[in-house]
């Protein structure tokens, strides 16, 4: 039995009109049972929380709301040397982007990363079920999911956003219309890896749908999850005094598969590249470049609606990272850089972090974006700048 109690608070660097001043403002309990035999394993992870940022309260275990966020409840079943069976609500996570993300089509927390809640809350929890095999030749995971479990994503409640006319927020949150079928809106994904030499090489499939919404009912005007699949590779390894990652993804838009349908979204190729070394001593850098291009942009632009704003034809974001350890490396202090040379904006996550002792330790950092444009990506969260810190004991 371990865990943690945290407070955390944050404040907006400016007016929003469509938000509260506070950013976040909450206390958390964070209780973890595991129990390990030989052949099988339970996890439960369990935060129990109360934020009156967000003025609800009652359980809603898919978005995270209310005062009860269930982070995992899983069984781990060995039930051969060549096979792992992990059934029931767990957090999972592949590919080799830092904080970008292809071909992990698992669920995120965008809330929680724009508000300066730990990092380890952008990945949310989908209620699933994983299989992963073992051999010599390869190694594969199948996670199957039995109800599309999508991203908590930004729908104005905490986050202003940009909505297509102005910036909105909790005077016009998003209300998606979200497949939940049972076993009729489910997801598969699958990964096949192995170690070529000193380099993992991974591919990479997903059926489901847009993790965030991805489109519009035209009839109805609610934002909709259209079908989406994905097919991917990877590699990742050594490179002079440092390590290399390169990432790929064909997002299929299953329903819109001409790009001709101006109410969903395009299909896509996404590309990644990344480069990570310590300069010197207790002191790592690292670089991305990321490029989402939309498939049938001709056939887009000719369908689109008169006067709306079109899209660019890619879009690239380069990202920065420096973490610099000090004090017997009790101390962290990290910054990173998310900039969009064809969005002309950018978003800015410096963070410092001291660990007092065994038990306690405390943070501060911040959010910041800056755009051109209200309507680019970090653009359009310019109001929501904000500082945090927090102080946390842990069990």
């Amino acid at each position: 039995l371990s865990g943690f109690w945290e407070l955390r608070g944050g404040v907006r660097l400016q007016d929003d009109p469509h938000e509260k001043a506070a950013s976040i403002g909450e206390t958390r309990l964070q209780v973890q049972f595991d129990k390990a035999a030989d052949r099988a394993a339970v996890k439960v992870v369990a935060d129990f929380l109360y934020d009156p940022v967000l003025n609800e309260h009652r359980v809603d275990l898919e978005s995270g709301d209310g005062w009860l966020d269930l982070r995992q409840a899983n069984l781990l079943l060995r039930p051969a040397p060549f096979m792992d069976v992990k059934l029931g609500r767990q957090i999972n996570t592949w590919g080799t982007g830092d904080l970008l993300f292809i071909n992990d089509l698992f669920p995120k927390d965008w809330n929680a990363y724009f508000i300066g809640r730990d990092d380890d809350y952008l990945k949310a929890p989908s209620d699933t079920a994983k299989v992963s095999l073992f051999s010599e030749v390869a190694n594969l995971d199948i996670v199957y999911t039995p109800r599309f479990d999508s991203d908590r994503y930004i729908d104005g409640r905490r986050i202003s956003y940009w909505n297509g006319q102005r910036r909105a927020g909790r005077d016009a949150t998003v209300d998606a219309d979200k497949p939940d079928g049972w076993f009729r809106d489910d997801e598969w994904a699958a990964r096949l890896y192995r170690n070529i030499g000193v380099y993992e090489a991974a591919a990479y499939v997903y059926d489901g749908f847009w993790k965030s919404p991805g489109g519009t009912d035209a009839a109805t005007g609610r934002m909709i999850f259209p079908r989406l699949q994905v097919f991917g590779g990877s590699m990742r390894g050594p490179l002079g005094r440092g390590l290399f990652n390169l990432e790929s993804g064909w997002y299929r838009s299953a329903d819109d598969l001409s790009g001709d349908d101006p109410f969903v979204r395009n299909s896509e190729t996404r590309l990644l590249a990344g480069y990570e070394q310590e300069l010197m001593q207790n002191l790592t850098g690292g670089v991305q470049y990321y490029v989402e291009s939309m498939n049938d942009y001709g056939a887009y632009r000719r369908t689109l609606p008169p006067g709306a704003r079109a899209a660019d034809e890619h879009r690239q974001v380069v990202t920065f990272r420096l973490t610099r350890l000090l004090m017997n490396q009790n101390l962290r202090v990290g910054m990173f850089v998310y900039y969009s040379p064809t969005d002309s904006d950018i978003y800015l996550r410096p963070n410092v972090n001291y660990k007092v002792d065994d038990h306690w330790i405390v943070e501060v950092g911040g959010n910041v974006f800056v755009g051109r444009d209200d309507h680019t990506f970090f653009g359009q969260f310019e109001r929501n700048n904000n500082v945090y810190a927090s102080v946390r004991y842990g069990f």
